[in-house]
């Protein structure tokens, strides 16, 4: 295993690409790093970039200019090193349907070279058996490793990749788009598997969704806006640099109300009711001054989703 640098698994300085004929950079000037077991999201709209860089990191694509590296090996020059050190999980599931479950894994086994072929799974060597017992307990899907995958709901194959994408110890697990075409509790399910996984073995993820609640418990977060990096850091670290806390109003007279904030030149936005964006320690002072009777007042905490908004609505 090659050793990270200042425990860092992932680095990426000033990543650069551009598509033939494209009038704009897909990835521009991009840098952010993950740490050792860290759980890292990457988000953005269609479009961002977030596709091209992961598609940089799995080697499936070669950067135009800048510098990724995975524990220490370079993506283009040390591509067959970093698939090593890799578990990709892509948006479409890539499963041989007519083969079972356990056939699906020990084929993938072969062609990354990290076992001989065997024409069945009790001639395969004790390790590989060994490991995939283990994380097929692991899954919930021990009793279906020996069946075909077409017969498995989305997420059992769902699991089934993942079973598959750690069968080689990867140090960074790149999930894209892990959940999409799941319903709710196949989404809870795999992120609580995910979040076992990756609490005993120290693996890293790296994930990118259109669902931000699944991004809530990333120790920190890279939001990218046209091929850049909009924002960058910890949920808190973002949430203090972009937006405060707000406050949700309403009133029976609506048009009264929006008179007097008007009149009182105190910024609102209506959205169903009215928000004001304003710092908790102001809210005592703001509801003084309104005259107008009020049916709802709501102190709100500002989540991923309204820092997420105010990113796009100023790159916009």
């Amino acid at each position: 295993m090659h050793p990270s640098r200042n425990g860092k698994v992932v680095e990426i300085d000033q990543l650069v690409k551009r598509y033939k004929n494209a009038d704009n950079n897909a990835v521009d000037g991009v840098d952010f790093d993950i740490l050792e077991g860290e759980f890292f999201a990457l988000l953005g709209a269609n479009g961002a970039g977030k596709t091209t860089t992961i598609s940089i990191l799995n080697t499936t694509l070669t950067p135009t200019a800048g510098r990724a590296l995975i524990s220490g090996h370079d993506v283009t020059r040390e591509a067959a090193a970093v698939r090593e050190q890799i578990g990709v999980i892509f948006q479409n599931p890539s499963l041989d349907l007519n083969l079972t479950a356990e056939e699906n894994v020990r084929f993938h086994a072969v062609l990354y070279g990290l076992y001989p072929f065997r024409p069945s799974f009790s001639w395969m060597p004790v390790d590989y058996r060994r490991k995939v017992k283990d994380l097929a307990a692991i899954l919930g899907i021990s009793e279906a490793m020996g069946q075909p995958v077409k017969t498995f709901s989305g997420g059992m194959k769902r699991k089934l990749e993942i079973l598959r994408s750690l069968l080689h110890n990867p140090r960074v697990l790149i999930l894209d788009e892990p959940t999409t075409g799941l319903d709710p509790g196949s989404r809870r399910n795999l992120w609580s598997y995910i979040a076992r996984v990756r609490e005993e073995s120290g693996t890293s993820v790296l994930l990118t969704t259109h669902y931000l609640e699944e991004a809530e418990g990333a120790d920190r977060i890279c939001i990218l806006d046209r091929g850049k990096v909009a924002a960058y850091g910890t949920i808190d670290e973002i949430k203090k640099t972009l937006i405060h806390h707000y406050l949700l109003i309403d009133a029976a007279d609506r048009q009264a109300l929006r008179a007097e904030l008007e009149e009182k030149r105190i910024p609102y936005r209506e959205d169903g009711r009215f928000r004001l964006d304003i710092r908790e320690d102001e809210i005592h002072r703001i509801l003084r001054q309104i005259q107008t009777p009020l049916t709802v007042v709501r102190p709100r905490l500002a989540s991923l989703e309204d820092a997420y908004l105010a990113i796009v609505e100023k790159y916009d």
